[in-house]
This record gives structure tokens, C-alpha cells and sequence, in this order.
């Protein structure tokens, strides 16, 4: 466990600053290091459904996989692979209902009805189930259909999921890394679409919020603006609010025809904070508009031009440079954000763009300062964040996504970080990692994601009163 603690100076908050992750600063300030206080060691658990190991957890904690890859819905039609975010919401009958994505690349044709779809040939979307706390499935099937690569979003109070496709694809632009034939497609690629937690959603894009790599949403009640993440994984990516015309806590959903915007560090343009950052670093910030947040393309661009359409309009404004933005969630007017690959350590870098191995991003929403929570060390502390959520301690909860063994980890308010779970090897895809972790209402359930071509949603419950979460 001692290769998990807090290092000195690998990251921190303002020394000073009272609320969340302070004790990160005060750590800092000493020179020395913060015990860890976590659940204990991990152990091999046999899954309540099969009795087959698929996770490692600390005594006390169980779990139960459920709604499987190529299992089938309530509906009769099957469940798609690539299991990513997912939001719980509080279900009739103390059940919980899961909105959960579908990060599915490629014209492979939509699961579900096809007559519902957004586009038919994609395959990506969104599934609604509904289950106990306990991850026994009592209805489910899909509630998007023919969007592409959905990656993450965020929860919406009103009863609503923000799905976001990280992909620019469509038939107007050039194949992109994987090689699919984007001219199979029928439609336009690359936005953000609302979904309610009961029904079926209806398969429009809001166009205004932007045609990039979207990665999460998080809302901020209070202003009524939606924060994105963009996860340009061979490019400089952005962070971004979208400004609807209406507050959608007045519109009952997020209009189209609003605003988008990208965040910009005052009187440092062009700053970059993939790079490793200073203890304490604390920034303030001005937003920079994006005049063209749907951009048209003439004479097809190849995939690595379009994907950058957006992004190059604020960065051409001085908008603040980040290394793939992926989870983000709002929590008492703080936007929590992860950048993947920020930072700088001694490991081997990953591929793409930045050479770290992990960074946590605070943004007050009420003050407009941008904070750095917390910057991985090394690869043995934090491998490469991912998704994130916050537990009801007020602990974030990090999706790992790197190339060994993938963790779920906590990170506490006092800046501490402890491992929670690790995955056990997936036969066949040692790319499987943890996606989508969201705790059920009043925080007895942990649901969280396997994302792999043989993808699966967990429900783990056990003693949470003995650490962190």
C-alpha cells in the first residue's frame, strides 16, 4: 500500500484554499506524505452470478455482474459490446434506473430497432435498465439508437442522461483511425444528444454544443451551463461550457441554438496544461466563443483536419491547451475533470498526445478559477484516469485506463489516493478497463462498467463505512 501514497508536490490545491482536496495543499506544504487510508488489501471475490473471479475487492465487499455483451434486452434485441459511461437514478419500488453508453465505432448497423435509429448504420447509443440494488435486471432495452462512439456524458436533474459521441465521423468527412467507410453513414457524427430515464429518447443532436471529440457533460444548476469535455486523442483538446438559450431547469431539456465557448487562461494565451504543473497551481480563466461550433466541410477532409475544426477556433484565441479531457462531474459548484495523459512523470510516455500519467482539474464555477487537484506521480500511484465520479463522502472515484493492471481508486478530500478495485485479465481483450462508475441512490450500490468487446455492468456493495467512500 505504500506505493500508493500522496508523494509531495505531485499535486495540489492552492495552499490555503478551504473545501474539497485542501488537504492535498497542506501535504504539500510539509514535505511529506499523507497515509493512506483505504478499505485494505484487495482479494480475488467470485461473482454472486456465476461464482467466476472478474474482480478483486477489499473484505466485506461483494458484487454481481449483469446484461452482458450478446446477452438480450427485455425487448427481445441484443446488448451491444463496449459498455462506457452510465449515470443511476433512484427507480419505482426501491429499484435504480441505469442509463448506461455504448462506445461502438464504425457503419457495423444499429442494435435495436433500426427504425428508431438516429443513423442506421452506426452502432453505438444508449440502454435504460432498471435493477435492484443488488444488480438483479428487471427491465431493460435500448433508449438510443444509431449515434457512435458514446463514450461518456453526465446525469441531468430533471431525469435526463447527456450522451456524448467522441467522433467527428460522417459522410462528409475522411475514414478515421479504425478504417470503417464513413460513406455508409447517413448522418452527421460528433454531438451530444439528450436521453430521458424512461422512454426512449428522440434521436436529435444539440447541434450548438459542438461537432467534436465530446467525451462528458456535467451541469451546473445554478448558471444552467453544461460543461464538456474533449478527448482529441492525437491533438491538443479543450475544455468547454455550452450556454443554452433557455436554463434548462426552466426548458424542462437542453435547447439547441445556444452558445459554445472554450475555457482560456487570463493573460496567458495558448497556455498549456498538459504539461506538469507546479504545486498549487491555480489559474484564472475567460472563456473564448466558438463561432462555428457546427462546422461545414467542403470537399471532404481527411478525419485528423475535421477533428480538429472545432477545437483550432479557440485555440486560435488563446484557449488553454489539455492532454485528452475524459470524465468530469459536478459536485457543490465544482466541475471536476480528468486529463488523461496531463502531466509529466518519469515513466514511458503513452502514445498520443501528452506524455503524463494523469492529472485531476478543479473548476469553480462560481469563482471561475481553475485548480489542479491532483497529478499523478508515476504509472504505480494513477495509470492514465479515465471516467470519474464523486462518492456521498465527497470522494472521487477514478476509472483507470492504462496499459497493466486497471484499478478503480479513490481520491480523498485529504489527498489521499487508495485502490478500491482491480479488474481481473479479460480473455481476449487485454484492453478491457473500468468505465462509468456511478454510485445508486443513498450510496449502497457502486455500478460501474467493464469497457471491452465483451462488456458487462457491475453492481458492488459491501462496507463503505470503513474507508473513504
Amino acid at each position: 500500500m505504500d506505493r500508493r501514497r500522496f508523494l509531495a508536490g505531485a499535486g495540489a490545491v492552492a495552499a490555503g484554499v478551504a473545501g474539497p482536496f485542501a488537504g492535498v495543499a497542506e501535504a504539500g506544504a510539509r514535505g511529506g506524505a499523507l497515509p493512506v487510508t483505504g478499505y485494505g488489501p484487495l482479494r480475488p471475490v467470485p461473482d454472486a452470478r456465476d461464482g467466476q473471479v472478474r474482480l478483486f475487492l477489499p473484505d466485506g465487499f461483494r458484487y454481481r455482474s449483469f446484461n452482458a455483451a450478446g446477452e438480450t434486452f427485455s425487448d427481445g434485441s441484443r446488448v451491444p459490446g463496449r459498455h462506457d459511461g452510465m449515470a443511476a437514478f433512484r427507480g419505482p419500488r426501491g429499484s435504480t434506473i441505469l442509463v448506461r453508453n455504448h462506445e461502438v465505432n464504425g457503419p457495423v448497423g444499429a442494435f435495436g430497432d433500426p427504425a428508431r435509429a438516429y443513423d442506421p448504420a452506426a452502432g453505438g447509443g444508449t440502454a435504460t435498465l432498471r435493477v435492484t440494488p443488488y444488480g438483479e435486471v428487471l427491465a431493460g432495452g435500448p433508449s438510443l439508437n444509431g449515434t457512435m462512439m458514446n463514450c461518456s456524458g453526465g446525469p441531468m436533474p430533471w431525469g435526463a442522461w447527456v450522451t456524448c459521441e467522441e467522433t467527428v465521423n460522417g459522410p462528409d468527412v475522411g475514414n478515421d483511425f479504425s478504417g470503417g467507410d464513413n460513406s455508409k453513414l447517413t448522418q452527421k457524427h460528433g454531438y451530444v444528444f439528450e436521453v430521458p430515464i424512461t422512454g426512449v429518447a428522440r434521436p436529435v443532436p444539440i447541434r450548438s454544443a459542438g461537432r467534436f471529440a465530446h467525451e462528458s457533460a456535467a451541469f451546473d444548476p445554478v448558471s444552467g451551463a453544461l460543461y464538456l469535455t474533449e478527448d482529441n486523442f492525437g491533438f491538443p483538446s479543450g475544455f468547454y461550457r455550452y450556454l443554452p438559450p433557455k436554463h434548462p431547469l426552466r426548458a424542462g431539456r437542453i435547447l439547441d441554438g445556444g452558445r459554445l465557448e472554450m475555457l482560456a487562461v487570463r493573460d496567458e494565451d495558448g497556455k498549456d496544461l498538459s504539461a506538469g504543473q507546479p504545486a498549487g497551481a491555480v489559474y484564472r480563466t475567460r472563456w473564448v466563443e466558438i463561432a462555428e461550433p457546427d462546422p461545414r466541410f467542403t470537399g471532404r477532409p481527411d478525419n485528423d483536419t475535421a477533428i480538429r475544426a472545432v477545437s483550432r477556433q479557440g485555440l486560435d484565441q488563446g484557449a488553454a491547451i489539455f492532454s485528452r479531457l475524459e470524465g468530469a462531474v459536478h459536485h457543490h459548484g465544482t466541475v471536476y475533470f480528468v486529463s488523461t495523459q496531463g502531466g509529466a512523470t518519469g515513466d514511458t510516455p503513452p502514445s498520443g498526445f501528452g506524455k503524463g500519467c494523469g492529472q485531476v482539474w478543479a473548476y469553480e464555477t462560481w469563482s471561475g478559477r481553475l485548480k489542479l487537484a491532483y497529478e499523478s506521480p508515476g504509472s504505480t500511484v494513477l495509470d492514465l484516469p479515465d471516467n470519474v465520479t464523486v462518492s456521498p463522502r465527497g470522494t472521487l472515484v477514478l476509472c483507470e485506463d492504462g496499459g497493466g493492471d486497471n484499478f478503480l481508486r479513490g481520491l480523498t478530500r485529504r489527498g489521499e489516493i487508495f485502490d478500491f478495485a482491480r479488474l481481473a485479465p479479460v480473455t481476449g481483450d487485454p484492453g478491457a478497463e473500468f468505465a462509468g462508475s456511478t454510485f445508486g441512490p443513498g450510496g449502497r450500490t457502486l455500478y460501474v462498467n467493464i469497457q471491452s468487446n465483451q462488456g458487462v455492468s457491475f453492481a458492488i456493495w459491501g462496507p463503505w463505512h470503513r474507508g473513504g467512500f
